[in-house]
Formats: C-alpha cells, sequence, structure tokens
C-alpha cells in the first residue's frame, strides 16, 4: 500500500482525506465512492490494480468519514453533499471527465451525479446497487428490529455501540454485513447482540485492515458517517422519470445481504432495471458478498479492468 499517495483537500468549506495512484489522465480517471463502514481503504485492491492498468486512481474518505472533516452541520448533512464533493474533486484535479465506481450507499451518489452532471461521466460501475427512483416507504414491511429502522431511531444505535469498543462495534457490523441475511433485531435485542462474541472475521479480513479500519473510525466515530445514509431526513426526489444515460457496470455478490431486501432480486431478474439502466450489464460472483471487493479482489478487478478498457476503446470510436 505504500505506493498509494495521500493529502487533503479544502474542498466546500471541509478538509478532505484523498488516496490516489496512478497517472492516467483525459479518459483515464477512475473516482472510488466508498460507503458504510468503509472509508477509501475499502478499495485499495482495485486502486492498485487500475493504476497498474495505466489510470489515475482517486478515492476520498467521504466528508464525516475516516481522516475527513465532518460535516459542520451534521443536522444538514445529504447525499447531495457527495455528488457536489466529487464534482469538486474533480475540478481541484482538472479533469473533465471521469470514471465512477460506487459501492453500497456510494453508488447513490454516483448515479444521482451521472443524472445531475452527465457531461462529467465516462461511466459507471457499482457494487452491489442498482440504480432505482427513491421510494420513501420502500423499507415499511421490514419489522421494527431492521437494522435501518434501528439506526433511523434517535440514539438508539449510540447507546447500542456505547456497549463496546470502537474495534468491536465495526467488526460487528462488518460481520453482519457479511452475512446473507438482512441483519434484524428481536424486540429485547439490539443490533450489536446479533454477532455472538466468538464470532470470528470473514477470512478476507487481516487483523492488519481491521486496525486500520478501527483507528479511521476511532478519529470519525459512528453518528457522523451515519448521518447522510440512515439518520438524515432524505431531500425530495424531484427528477422526473429518471434514467442513468452513461454505460453502468453492476457487479452483484450472490450472497449479498442486499438481494434479500424487498423487491430487488425481482427488480434485477424481471429485467425492470433496465428500464432505468438502459447501458447495463450485470455480472454476479455466486459466491460474493456485500464486501465482493475485499472478498474477490481478483475477479473484481478483472470486470472493472475489462470494462474500463472496452468504454474507452468505444469513445475513441466515436
Amino acid at each position: 500500500m505504500d505506493q498509494i499517495q495521500h493529502k487533503y483537500v479544502n474542498i466546500r468549506g471541509v478538509k478532505l482525506h484523498i488516496a490516489e495512484i496512478g497517472t492516467g489522465v483525459g479518459s483515464s480517471v477512475v473516482v472510488f465512492i466508498h460507503g458504510f463502514p468503509e472509508i477509501w481503504y475499502s478499495w485499495r485492491h482495485q486502486m492498485i490494480a487500475v493504476a497498474n492498468g495505466g489510470y489515475h486512481a482517486i478515492a476520498p474518505d467521504l466528508r464525516g468519514y475516516g481522516l475527513s472533516e465532518h460535516h459542520p452541520d451534521l443536522e444538514k448533512a445529504s447525499f447531495d453533499d457527495f455528488v457536489e464533493d466529487t464534482i469538486a474533486i474533480l475540478d481541484y484535479f482538472q479533469i473533465e471527465k471521469a470514471f465512477l465506481v460506487g459501492k453500497d450507499f456510494g453508488s447513490w451518489p454516483v448515479y444521482l451525479l451521472s443524472l445531475l452532471h452527465p457531461t462529467r461521466i465516462s461511466g459507471i460501475v457499482s457494487l452491489g446497487v442498482p440504480f432505482f427512483p427513491p421510494r420513501p416507504l420502500r423499507y415499511k414491511d421490514l419489522p421494527e428490529g431492521f437494522y435501518i429502522h434501528r439506526w433511523k431511531e434517535p440514539g438508539r444505535a449510540e447507546a447500542d455501540f456505547s456497549r463496546f469498543d470502537v474495534k468491536t462495534v465495526w467488526g460487528n457490523i462488518y460481520i453482519l454485513f457479511s452475512r446473507n441475511e438482512i441483519p434484524i433485531a428481536e424486540k429485547d435485542k439490539e443490533i450489536m447482540d446479533l454477532v455472538d462474541p466468538s464470532t470470528p472475521l470473514p477470512s478476507w479480513l487481516s487483523s492488519e485492515d481491521l486496525a486500520i479500519y478501527a483507528n479511521a473510525y476511532e478519529k470519525s466515530g459512528f453518528d457522523s458517517p451515519m448521518r447522510a445514509p440512515y439518520k438524515g431526513q432524505r431531500k425530495e426526489f424531484t427528477i422526473s422519470n429518471p434514467k442513468v444515460q452513461a454505460p453502468v457496470l453492476l457487479i452483484m455478490g450472490g450472497q449479498d445481504y442486499f438481494l434479500k431486501f424487498p423487491g430487488i432480486e425481482d427488480y434485477l431478474t424481471s429485467g425492470k432495471v433496465r428500464e432505468c439502466m438502459s447501458d447495463l450489464e450485470i455480472k454476479t460472483l455466486p459466491e460474493g458478498t456485500h464486501f465482493v471487493q475485499e472478498q474477490f479482489p481478483d475477479q473484481v478487478n478483472q470486470l472493472i479492468i475489462d470494462f474500463l478498457e472496452k468504454q474507452v476503446r468505444s469513445s475513441s470510436l466515436k
């Protein structure tokens, strides 16, 4: 990891930590947007791979995460900040157009950016999340113990997490999200209680990896990172008949718990997903989990590089 360089950049009033590697210019820039409970480090394998392929890889810690500063007004934190921060990062590096790679909730600002700023996008890779128009009551049929319901409840996550040190909380969330079932607690239990203390971390995550993630969340805490995806008020989605026009590679893990969310599997298998994403390629790793890019880095790296090269060839013919 020593070849990955780090810098701090003032972006829209917040100092962001940015990791980068490679010297690609023009259409050879790839920006990685992480999810939760992650930071730039979750893209370490992919960054090195695309840099070796001749691309310039850029991965920020989103505002509120890792070594980046918090939003100055947490109550107003939203996905819009991630979109505008990404545009500002492109402007800082004087990048006219880039490939964007998102994972988990990080895919949402990538899709949103493609709708709002289509000329800045060469193509999209999304890990685990297709584009679909937001629906405020999408999860209304899931029980009270559904982890997102619990984390939206003021003070609930804080009280739950406060019983453990940061490393344990982070490890428990990672273990839960690595499973193929939606985390749902019983009424008299908390989300952290879903993990037995003797449960080991997934085999692909080393003790060094755990220490790096835990140190990042020691600095940021959990409240700020969870604000936009879980605790904040969602802004009204005002784009009518939204369609992602950029070419998209969707990489799914066959064991990702997200596939158990209401309607997701049908949305993917029925072809409805293509109504919102016309230029879509779907690749599934049957044993892949929610963290497929860390679990099977070589396979994910090859899928991403093949997609990038295909798009670069296609654009050169236009």
